[in-house]
């Protein structure tokens, strides 16, 4: 199994997202997604399918300790005690003893960072987590954190696709030692249909959308791409028997735009 390792986790590097997933079907993508060979599997509060998840998770018959669960806190309990009720409340939806990676979904102005991030890390400390991290943390904020931090964050989950430039962004994260874990990877659909990607997938056999997905595992990150189609979860796993040229990885990176985020923050 192909994984990214930073500050003591060992991250697989093809994730199931499941943002949008919902009850029966959530679950049973889950269930099949770890049958096929997934063994990182990323939710959140906000998404309101932990308990699907848990119940995929459960109904696949792999071992608990073979799966890396990732689940994430929304700043709306960004508070300590809020914090730490609201990992607690994951981990009963999901019907585990702990998660792998507990993230802040992220950042906040309401909460003073040294608060949120001194609750995160005694979260760890308590055994809720086996590791922290954050997402959608950028610059100077994403310094501050890791500065403030008394416990390793491992991870920094961030939309990246070829249609968004975040070699900033990524740079901050890996000169910190974290792992860059890219959400939305073919653009929510939109790379499918590129005609770059379209052209550089006929060269190796393979879908635009693979190619998506390898372009940035190539650059040294995680992926987690959603879907509710099986087929789907198959060929999301095709991406490690085949490598794009420099002048390939070139061409896909100039197809990023000022304006390519395909997220709205709330």
């Amino acid at each position: 199994m192909h994984v990214i390792e930073a500050k003591g986790a060992k991250i697989p590097t093809l994730g199931l997202g499941t943002w949008e997933l919902r009850g029966a079907g959530c679950a049973r993508i889950v269930e099949q997604a770890l049958r096929l060979g997934y063994r990182h599997i990323d939710t959140a509060e906000m998404y309101d399918n932990e308990r699907a998840v848990g119940e995929g998770l459960h109904a696949s018959g792999v071992r608990r300790g073979d799966v890396f669960m990732v689940t994430k806190i929304w700043p709306t309990h960004f508070a300590p005690a809020e914090l730490e009720r609201a990992a607690k409340d994951s981990l009963a939806r999901l019907r585990l003893a702990d998660v792998d990676l507990l993230l802040l979904h992220w950042p906040s102005p309401r909460i003073p960072l040294a608060e949120t991030i001194g609750a995160l890390c005694k979260v760890k400390r308590d055994g809720i987590a086996r590791h922290i991290g954050l997402s959608n943390f950028t610059g100077a904020l994403l310094d501050d954190a890791i500065e403030l931090s008394t416990e390793p964050l491992v991870c920094n989950q961030i939309e990246v696709h070829p249609y968004l430039d975040q070699s900033e962004t990524i740079a901050t994260s890996k000169a910190h030692g974290m792992a860059v874990v890219a959400y939305s990877p073919v653009a929510k659909g939109a790379a499918r249909n590129d005609p770059v990607l379209v052209r550089i997938g006929r060269a190796h056999g393979k879908t635009a959308a693979q190619v998506a997905l390898r372009f940035l595992v190539q650059r040294g990150l995680a992926v987690i791409p959603r879907t509710s189609r099986v087929e789907r979860l198959s060929e999301n796993m095709a991406i490690f028997d085949f490598e794009l040229s420099a002048e390939e990885m070139r061409e896909i990176g100039g197809l990023a735009r000022p304006n390519g985020s395909v997220i709205e923050a709330d």
